[in-house]
């Protein structure tokens, strides 16, 4: 399996070191598409793979599936022409689907190019939980609250716990398109972004990255928590975010699924 990579960031680099390096996953990257040449070329030097600034140039080589690791706005530009090109995709930035009418795009493109998209779950888990206690509509309720430092967030002076947001998860991703991916996550396996609540704390208290989830309806209640270590070099991404993107890739082609 030839693995594309679009992004140069932390998560980028950590796929290549697992795969290219650590052989974690039956594949290799032998292609890398970014903006910044600097990063691209750095990592393309250290881990043997190829580099490429033109999308045209890296979706015509000789990669199989494509894994989008650097922001919604690469995954909203570049997800259509990926699957058109006849890649499979594994999309790590979920907010860009806050939008239906591009979600339900690439659901059509996929089924008309015969590819598969797959979102990980990122920094929480439980979304296939969310899923079957839904089967039959009976989800009533799902509420995620996120807390995480002010640096991770970006933000600096805060001395004290501050609610920043209160409100359904289509907002939430717009108001922090690059920290609340979870939100929309749970929202596409459960009830949908307006039913779905979001609150996110910025507290200068914890040291990880917290996500606790509650669900209520017909099959009963659920109460969840992950508490997340960031990324090595990264406070805005939990370190689970690359494992889940790892896994996915891992269990490409497996003929037994779990969950």
């Amino acid at each position: 399996m030839n693995i594309g990579i679009m992004g140069t960031g932390n998560i980028a680099e950590y796929l290549l070191k697992s795969i290219n390096k650590e052989k974690q996953v039956t594949g290799i990257v032998t292609a890398v598409f970014g903006r910044n040449q600097a990063a691209g070329k750095g990592l393309a030097e250290t881990y043997q793979t190829r580099f490429y600034r033109d999308f045209n140039s890296f979706i015509k080589s000789d990669i199989d599936i494509v894994v989008e690791a650097a922001a919604v706005e690469v995954a909203a530009a570049y997800s259509v022409p990926v699957l058109e090109n006849g890649k499979d995709l594994i999309v790590s930035s979920v907010g860009a689907f806050a939008d239906g009418g591009f979600l339900e795009n690439v659901r059509e493109t996929a089924k008309d190019h015969g590819r598969t998209v797959h979102l990980p779950s990122g920094a929480v888990g439980g979304l296939d939980l969310l899923k079957s206690a839904n089967a039959l509509g009976g989800l009533e309720k799902v509420m995620i609250t996120t807390r995480k430092s002010p640096a991770s967030l970006g933000l600096e002076g805060i001395s004290e716990e501050k609610r920043l947001f209160d409100g359904p998860a289509g907002e939430a991703i717009r108001e922090f398109p690059k920290n609340v991916n979870v939100a929309l996550a749970l929202s596409l396996a459960g009830i949908g972004t307006e039913k779905t609540r979001v609150r996110v704390i910025a507290d200068p208290s914890v040291e990880r990255n917290t996500h606790t989830i509650e669900a209520e309806g017909s099959f009963g209640n659920i109460k969840t928590t992950i508490e997340n270590l960031p990324m090595p070099g990264n406070p805005k991404t939990s370190y689970l975010a690359a494992l889940s993107v790892l896994a996915a890739l891992k269990n490409q082609g497996n003929p037994v699924v779990i969950g």
